[in-house]
């Protein structure tokens, strides 16, 4: 599948909608019922082998197996024919009634909770057309290489498992229209494998469906909070599939993808920590020496310290500090140079550590943020590492400032929950 002036694809989509955030309903393919708390799935990369291994024997019906299609059937399949079977598996499992496709086409109403989190938010199709003309806006830069790979991928399966994580300004006419549905049965409540409540309710009635776009019809952009390599895979497979099919009306599944929105509020958002290998040929005295040429450095204590903004915590030769950026740090002018993580970057971990490349440099680790801190200490301690940063959680009125201005923040600057299932809600193309 190839594609050829994207940007013309581009331009004739333009007169699709207007500048507004579109949602879609769509035909699911959803579990059955009776079936549902051990159909869907966390996400693979959160599956020790060994847990895989179990949940792919004791569960027949894990949507796991049609992601290992060829689960102990000799060796893995690769590239474009473990695609293949990963569409043929999930034929199959619609064949076996493991999934049900919905009759009509829906919204759906999903709530998650997690000890004392609970999120609420619509699983919906959303535009490709509104990604292109950035009215859903990005904040994360894209490897070319995943994709390409997302794309090929979405060629072959044809359908998304796990929707994208998107994000509004909160809205209390949408919380009610959501409280308006939650009043109702839901088509399913469970214990997920991910250890938390879920509850899916299905929105076929017309009124309510219309009542929902109207609703976002206000909502002048929404936000990537996590998905954005599926994201930009869906879009350019989505200039493909026009391409091949220059007569496309818009209402084709492959002009939209799948997304779950949920308000801004109840986004959690926490930071990622850094290590450091080694000192870059420094002492921890002449280290200390070049840090105090551009902050400004008091001693501090861990748990006691509190994590402020543009303010950089560091744990080094089994002290802990407090790196304050001196006055003549520009905090306004660009809402990337403003952010923790930049700074770090800018004034420590590249002039001084001679880390260029965040994402390939083998002397840096990341630690999602909670409870990181003592892990910190314990890994220089150790000396498997020689300094250890901690950061504050970057705020979401940050993250839109800088995908408002059209700019991407540095790699590894938040982790964003809810992490979602995979195979609750199939969007197929």
């Amino acid at each position: 599948m190839t594609i050829q002036n994207p940007e013309k694809l581009k331009r004739s989509q333009h007169n699709l909608a207007d500048q507004m955030a579109q949602l879609i309903p769509f035909k699911a393919l959803l579990p059955n019922p009776n079936l549902i708390a051990t159909v869907p799935t966390r996400s693979l990369y959160t599956y020790s082998e060994e847990e895989r291994q179990e949940s792919l024997d004791l569960h027949p019906s894990s949507f796991l197996h049609v992601l290992y299609p060829d689960y102990g059937q000799g060796p893995r399949k690769k590239g474009i024919a473990r695609y293949k079977s990963i569409r043929q598996k999930l034929l199959d499992f619609k064949d076996r009634g493991f999934f049900i496709p919905d009759e009509k086409a829906n919204f759906y109403v999903y709530t998650l909770t997690f000890d004392d989190q609970s999120y609420s938010g619509i699983i919906a199709g959303v535009s490709t057309a509104d990604y292109d003309k950035d009215i859903i806006k990005k904040h994360e830069d894209t490897l070319q290489r995943r994709v390409a790979l997302f794309t090929k991928y979405l060629e072959h399966v044809q359908f998304n498992a796990e929707p994208v994580l998107l994000t509004y300004p909160d809205n209390p006419s949408i919380s009610n229209w959501i409280s308006k549905i939650k009043s109702k049965t839901p088509y399913a409540s469970f214990h997920g494998a991910d250890g938390g409540s879920h509850s899916l309710w299905l929105v076929s009635e017309k009124e309510m469906q219309l009542e929902l776009k109207d609703l976002f019809s206000s909502i002048p952009a929404i936000y990537i909070a996590d998905g954005h390599h599926r994201s930009a895979s869906s879009a350019l497979y989505t200039h493909a599939m026009q391409q091949e099919n220059p007569g496309f009306s818009g209402l084709e599944p492959f002009n939209n993808f799948m997304g779950y929105l949920i308000p801004e509020s109840e986004l959690q958002i926490s930071e990622f920590n850094r290590l450091v290998k080694d000192l870059h040929g420094h002492s921890p005295e002449s280290f200390m020496d070049a840090l105090s040429t551009a902050f400004q450095i008091e001693e501090a204590s861990y748990p006691k310290m509190e994590k402020e903004k543009n303010t950089i915590g560091m744990y080094l030769d089994r002290t802990w500090y407090i790196l304050r950026p001196e006055r003549d740090h520009d905090f306004t002018h660009d809402p990337v140079e403003s952010l923790d993580p930049q700074i770090l970057f800018t004034k420590i971990l590249d002039p001084i550590l001679g880390i260029k490349d965040l994402r390939k440099d083998q002397r840096i680790s990341y630690l999602y943020g909670k409870n990181s801190l003592a892990q910190i200490e314990e890994e220089v301690n150790s000396g498997n590492f020689a300094v250890g940063f901690g950061l504050a959680p970057i705020r979401m009125s940050e993250i839109k400032a800088v995908a408002d201005a059209g700019k991407v923040m540095p790699p590894k600057s938040t982790y964003i929950e809810p992490k979602l299932l995979s195979g609750l809600t199939i969007y197929e193309y």
